[in-house]
């Protein structure tokens, strides 16, 4: 599992290992691996062109340390500096006296150009001095991000909260532009790392390389998408047992998939209600019945208007005209996807006492003080627009701040909730560490492919997973069941629920 602290605990764990270090050592471990990374992504280190973008923090040091490596390698480097007074000192030697270039970034790049610093080259001259500014001409700093063969974004780090610097901006831009691959130092620089916004410009990577653990930033959207591939280098931090973010891996996966025993039968595996379509939408229901055919549970009740088309599709379904009280038992129920406006059924189903998953048109017509005073477990499924009403916000607000959007719908609703979308989060209402899917593809933005998520979470519950893990879970195996549907073009929610089987042998192998 990949776990995520918070800036707070990072910095704590930093210290209070660097308490028990030669002083520089940590940075050292951090360069290593940056360096290595960075070598990794050029191939061939020799001769090649290596930009790193300065910052007065440890981001920076860690950058020049890196660079250092790399230029006694034989790579040209280059440091652009936008704080020169208050770069790393240390830092800034160890490049120097490896043969590294030093410029003067800073207010002059907004330009393209800037005053240079350290002229000397790779083959090894640096020009006196510990100042990074001085003589020298002009420098083309966006011809030298331009044709750099890569360029590591060493502006801000985990301190960054409020998006970049104005003199900054041109740097990321540039970055931006070039030809050669972007390497992030911890995380790109102008998101947030503890919430994953991102106000204004930020430095799109290619790959990140973080430090001691992942930082939530990393696996949020929209700040994971300008993270790039994310490589972890330990450099010996003691965290907490419990993270502020985890993500489910195959492995996790797999020891929480239910597997039938020899003396199972389609009762003891569990039976899953569907309570969903309408005459409007009875696809929806089919769609539901779909996921939850192919999600663990032994049998799954349907009860609704649409009998006859989720009889037509799926013989195998028990259907129901009589309401979800008199549907016979059922271990979980989903209810809502293309309910229309039938809020008795959904308050039917509310006062069952077994788990609920409750998505779709459901989330609407759910009383929130019935949510609120269930005893078995509820699981809310919103997307952003529906996250958005049920908090009383404009969407903007759900999107931009997705961690603290799923924490207050779940302690407001006293409910686990999955809040769908680019980055699927599942909080549940006691705290504790929000789960993050990794899987999924965009081309799941397609009609019907919540509905099977339903359907698949709900099979879950039935078999006796809890809410959380029943959502994380679905999440994960409908994300990667939507890879590989795709493959890289258009899919239907249909062929999603199809690829399910493929996607839990693929997580099983």
């Amino acid at each position: 599992m990949r776990s995520a602290y918070s800036v707070d605990t990072v910095r704590n764990a930093e210290r209070e290992l660097m308490a028990r270090l030669p002083e520089g050592a940590l940075m050292q471990r951090a360069a290593a691996g940056l360096a290595a990374a960075c070598a990794d992504v050029l191939g061939r280190v020799y001769g090649s062109r290596v930009v790193l973008l300065v910052g007065s923090g440890d981001n920076g040091g860690d950058a020049l340390y890196a660079g250092a490596r790399l230029a006694r390698r034989g790579a040209g480097v280059t440091a652009l500096l936008l704080a020169p007074e208050r770069t790393h000192a240390a830092g800034l030697a160890a490049l120097r006296r490896a043969g590294g270039r030093v410029v003067r970034a800073g207010r002059g790049a907004g330009d393209g150009r800037a005053a240079a610093g350290d002229q000397g080259g790779v083959a090894g001259r640096a020009s006196g001095g510990g100042r990074a500014g001085g003589g020298g001409g002009d420098v083309d700093v966006e011809g030298l991000v331009a044709r750099a063969d890569l360029v590591v974004d060493g502006i801000v780090g985990i301190g960054g909260k409020d998006g970049l610097r104005p003199e900054a901006v041109p740097l990321a831009a540039a970055a931006g532009r070039s030809r050669g691959a972007v390497v992030a130092v911890d995380l790109p620089s102008g998101v947030d790392p503890g919430t994953g916004e991102v106000r204004g410009v930020a430095v799109r990577a290619d790959l990140t390389v973080t430090f001691g653990t992942h930082k939530p930033g990393l696996l949020i959207d929209p700040a994971r998408e300008y993270a790039g591939s994310v490589r972890l280098v330990d450099i010996g931090l003691e965290l907490p047992a419990e993270p502020e973010l985890e993500a489910l891996q195959h492995a996790d996966v797999a020891r929480l998939l239910p597997v039938p025993r020899a003396e199972s039968d389609k009762y003891r595996r569990g039976v899953v209600g569907i309570a969903a379509g309408s005459a409007r939408y009875p696809g929806a229901a089919v769609l539901a019945v779909s996921g939850a055919l192919r999600g663990g549970a032994g049998a799954v009740r349907y009860v609704g208007p649409a009998g006859d088309a989720v009889i037509a599709r799926f013989p195998e379904t028990l259907v129901s005209d009589r309401g979800p009280k008199h549907a016979g038992r059922v271990q979980a129920w989903v209810v809502g996807p293309g309910a229309g406006d039938d809020a008795a059924t959904v308050g039917e189903v509310l006062a069952a006492d077994v788990p609920v998953l409750v998505d779709a048109d459901g989330l609407r017509l759910a009383d929130a003080e019935a949510v609120r005073a269930r005893r078995a477990p509820t699981l809310l499924t919103p997307h952003a627009g529906e996250a958005a009403a049920l908090l009383g916000v404009e969407r903007r607000e759900v999107e931009e701040g997705r961690l603290a959007a799923v924490r207050e719908l779940a302690a407001r609703y006293g409910a686990t909730v999955l809040l769908k979308g680019s980055t699927t989060l599942v909080a549940d209402s006691g705290g504790g560490a929000v789960r993050v899917n990794p899987t999924g593809t965009s081309w799941l933005a397609t009609a019907g492919s919540g509905d099977v998520l339903s359907g698949l979470a709900g099979s879950l519950l039935a078999a006796g997973l809890s809410a959380v893990d029943a959502g994380s879970v679905g999440a994960y195996v409908h994300g990667l069941a939507g890879r590989l549907a795709a493959d890289g073009a258009p899919v239907g929610a249909h062929d999603v629920a199809a690829a399910i089987p493929k996607a839990w042998r693929n997580v099983l192998a």
